[in-house]
């Protein structure tokens, strides 16, 4: 089997990727390291999860150790452009390690944050620049950088930037690197004018396309769960009461917040992620989910590319995504890097059709199931103790710091383990939700002869807010917390009407709304 080592990389870097655990490349990245690593224009294609990110990141940093040239102020020498901020930042916290023992310097840019830091940053020189095409050209207009130093340029993610509207900038700000600089491109497709940046930039790439775009991992399994309306909501706590991470797509940013805010009524710990959340609460709720303080992530599309968190054994689709592309992407988010996963779709009687023809184009052949709540096939795909978190109400003091669990659960039988942007000029919400940390305790359901949990009536009560009975923890009540730490949950409490306004659905061809 190959082994990083046998590409002629620095030592440095072969070293600090051992020192990660990492010695065995993935398909991509030993596809495309031979050419990339001797300085030709490199394309390639991989879905999501594939292992994009160290098949350009390795010969970024390579071709400059081996250069002598200094950093400038405001000169950048490699460029390295991503779609969205939280992609961009998860490329430069991949690479940084690499950088430092390499004693490169890197910087992420991106809009939604104050610009004076990434100045400063610029200002005192940096190796390699990861960015969001929006910002940066803002700060290139500024006068605070110059592309003229670049040597070597990485266009992540194209056809998702194409998405966004971001191939006009994309194009002035590639103009303004050197014609004679190595430059490689990323995609899953190459559609929606991505051929065009192709053929304008790239001198005769090497083509490398280890996986289809329209192509499920096969250690990826589909489900389609058949429910009713007034169902839908007691399935979706059943399944992520569960032990292990699970994200949950819904179609508009409105009902991603709804829905957090039921979840954490209903004694789920979830956070949210969408377009109309302040960066510093992006960041907050991520960082929730990554250190298993919410098990649960509740996103709109925004979270469907870039984001990656080990061991997300789940993923769920409330409402259906508009098109077979958006359920690649999302259901990308588990069964990463060769891991397992499980992929579920909520469909109601009115969905039957659209999740089909859906299903059909995205290549995959799901196992179809009519369910209600308290059926045992919940327990096949989502194993484990349901546990729940008594919800803390408003007027309950946060507690200063909070005891860990006696250690993060996996989901027994999981793998491991982002919407329209408007980076960087996406309007600040008028207000976000408030911060909630919520107790320790939980309060553990009795098991059923089958050992199935006992589900009270209240739990199954059309139209309400809370899966009954959660009363908060007393002795040896269970954590749902993963690891150590008191990081901020970022939600909303609870309020009257339940779960009246998830379970009302949102038809798949309706009218698409922000992200």
């Amino acid at each position: 089997m190959t082994a990083f080592t046998e590409f002629g990389l620095p030592t440095v870097l072969t070293t600090a990727l051992a020192d990660l655990g990492i010695t065995t490349p993935f398909p991509i990245q030993a596809a495309t390291l031979p050419d990339s690593l001797a300085g030709r224009d490199v394309l390639g294609r991989g879905r999501t999860g594939s292992g994009k990110t160290y098949a350009f990141v390795l010969p970024v940093l390579a071709r400059l150790s081996a250069s002598k040239t200094p950093r400038r102020a405001g000169r950048p020498r490699a460029l390295i452009l991503a779609p969205t901020r939280e992609l961009a930042t998860q490329i430069e916290a991949t690479m940084a390690p690499l950088a430092a023992a390499a004693g490169l310097r890197t910087l992420v840019v991106f809009g939604g944050v104050g610009a004076n830091p990434q100045i400063k940053g610029l200002r005192d020189g940096v190796d390699v620049l990861v960015a969001c095409p929006g910002r940066l050209d803002d700060h290139l207009r500024n006068g605070h950088a110059s592309l003229d130093a670049v040597e070597i340029t990485v266009l992540d993610e194209a056809d998702h930037m194409a998405d966004l509207g971001f191939l006009p900038v994309v194009r002035r700000l590639m103009d303004q690197t050197p014609r004679d600089g190595q430059r490689m491109l990323f995609s899953a497709t190459l559609d929606n004018g991505v051929d065009v940046l192709v053929k304008r930039f790239l001198h005769k790439p090497v083509t490398h396309a280890v996986d289809a775009a329209a192509e499920a991992p096969v250690q990826m399994r589909h489900h389609v769960l058949h429910v009713r309306g007034d169902d839908r909501f007691p399935v979706l706590v059943d399944l992520l009461a569960a032990p292990g991470r699970t994200v949950v797509f819904t179609r508009t940013k409105r009902r991603a917040k709804v829905l957090t805010r039921q979840l954490n009524a209903a004694g789920v710990p979830a956070v949210e992620l969408h377009g109309n959340l302040a960066q510093n609460a992006r960041n907050r709720n991520l960082a929730a989910f990554s250190d298993g303080t919410a098990e649960t992530l509740v996103a709109t599309d925004i979270a469907a590319r870039g984001i990656h968190v080990d061991d997300v054994g789940l993923v769920i689709h409330a409402d259906p995504p508009v098109e077979h592309k958006a359920y690649l992407h999302r259901s990308g988010r588990t069964a990463r890097a060769g891991a397992e996963g499980t992929v579920i779709t909520l469909m109601t009687d009115d969905q039957q059709s659209e999740v089909r023809d859906l299903t059909r184009k995205a290549g995959v052949r799901p196992t179809t199931s009519r369910t209600r709540p308290g059926d045992p096939l919940l327990a096949e795909l989502a194993p484990g103790e349901r546990v729940f978190v008594a919800p803390r109400p408003p007027s309950d003091p946060v507690p200063a710091a909070a005891t860990p669990s006696a250690g993060g659960r996996g989901r027994r039988g999981r793998g491991r383990g982002a919407g329209r942007t408007a980076e960087p000029r996406e309007p600040r919400p008028a207000q976000t939700a408030s911060t909630t940390r919520h107790g320790e305790g939980r309060a553990q359901r009795p098991p059923t002869e089958q050992g199935r949990p006992q589900r009270t009536r209240g739990e199954q009560a059309q139209g309400g807010g809370t899966v009954g009975g959660r009363q908060g923890g007393q002795g040896g009540g269970r954590s749902r917390r993963g690891s150590a730490g008191s990081t901020p949950v970022h939600t909303s409490q609870s309020q009257g009407g339940g779960a009246a306004a998830f379970s009302a659905g949102t038809r798949v061809g309706g009218r698409r709304s922000g992200r």
